[in-house]
């Protein structure tokens, strides 16, 4: 008879220096360890998990690109599988298992218990390309906002007589700058998805809905297709933090129905400006708009119905290899009154 392999369950707490880690294994005391942020720390940790022939089941939080690199590493070593969970995930279990503190080492914890109680759902990371096109689009993004900034400035600036006109020019000078860089960083993102068909034509679909330009689809596309593919709609929904969140208690407890706002928020910023175009310019999206206006939904309840109800629309899309159509658009699932 073969030798059984042993089933480690591991949590990672990441930080931009440091993996701290609790292992734990049948007939093996847990043990905690800290190993560096690093292509030599990851391969220690790997040979730290997997001594003595075991296997391990990983679970980290998603932080950006701090795990990024340490969850795609796992991922490829032969005896570690790895889950990525969102930090919302492990902090609401965190409090279900009455954990007060927050440390390194109890984060850990948390994600190895996490790892030994919840059903395990293997990682499957998106490709170079996606992570690629990721990254570029969220440094757009943050490069938009600063410009953005950098023109209110500009407005309170020139309200002003008494302020020297050189500090007018280098805010000037910031804006034109910030704007070649966005536009660099834009064509870079194009020059990712004109390789990839399935990419090219999931973006050809996005800009066929009025509203949705290509820095809008280019953001929407690198967020989306970094999804796992077998998600639903109503996942894609809650990923987006656009799902409900109705709180009831008793007779009297009953406060306004707001979104969870607990999922991806740039995707949800992401949505936020094709929606408030498409209400102009998108017939179908104008029609239902007013009919939830018309029932009494203030605007920004009006505006996050569109966002919810394109997300819908574009999982369709996608789905189908199919362009937008008005039609199937108010056919399509119903908004809760």
């Amino acid at each position: 008879m073969g030798k059984v392999k042993r089933l480690r369950t591991v949590g990672v707490d990441v930080s931009a220096a440091w993996v701290d880690v609790e292992r734990a294994g049948p007939g093996e005391a847990v043990v905690r360890q800290r190993w560096p942020n690093t292509a030599a720390g990851h391969r220690q940790l790997g040979r730290w998990l997997t001594h003595g022939g075991a296997t391990a089941r990983v679970v980290l939080e998603a932080t950006g690109v701090y795990s990024l690199d340490l969850a795609l590493w796992l991922h490829h070593q032969p005896r570690i599988d790895v889950m990525v969970i969102n930090p919302r995930v492990s902090k609401d279990f965190a409090g279900a298992c009455g954990q007060r503190a927050r440390t390194d080492a109890t984060a850990a914890h948390t994600l190895q218990e996490f790892a030994a109680r919840m059903p395990f759902t293997p990682w499957e990371p998106p490709s170079a390309a996606v992570l690629a096109m990721r990254a570029v689009m969220r440094r757009v993004a943050a490069l938009v906002a600063l410009r953005v900034q950098e023109q209110n400035r500009l407005h309170a600036l020139r309200a002003s007589a008494a302020l020297p006109a050189v500090v007018q020019r280098d805010v000037q000078e910031q804006i034109r700058s910030l704007g070649r860089r966005i536009a660099r960083l834009e064509r870079e993102a194009r020059a990712l998805v004109e390789p990839a068909p399935a990419l090219r034509a999931a973006y050809a679909h996005l800009r066929s809905i009025r509203g949705i330009g290509q820095r809008s689809a280019l953001a929407l596309l690198s967020e989306l297709a970094a999804l796992p593919p077998e998600l639903s709609v109503r996942q894609w929904v809650a990923y987006a933090g656009l799902d409900p969140r109705p709180i009831r208690s008793g007779s009297s407890v009953h406060p306004p129905v707001r979104i969870s706002k607990r999922g991806n928020t740039h995707l949800r910023r992401s949505l936020f400006m094709p929606a408030l175009v498409a209400v102009r310019w998108e017939p179908a999206v104008q029609r239902l708009a007013t009919e939830l206006a018309a029932r009494g939904k203030a605007p920004l309840q009006v505006l996050v119905a569109i966002m919810r109800k394109l997300l819908h629309a574009i999982y369709g899309m996608l789905n189908a290899d199919s362009d937008f159509d008005g039609e199937k658009f108010r056919r399509s699932v119903a908004i809760p009154a």
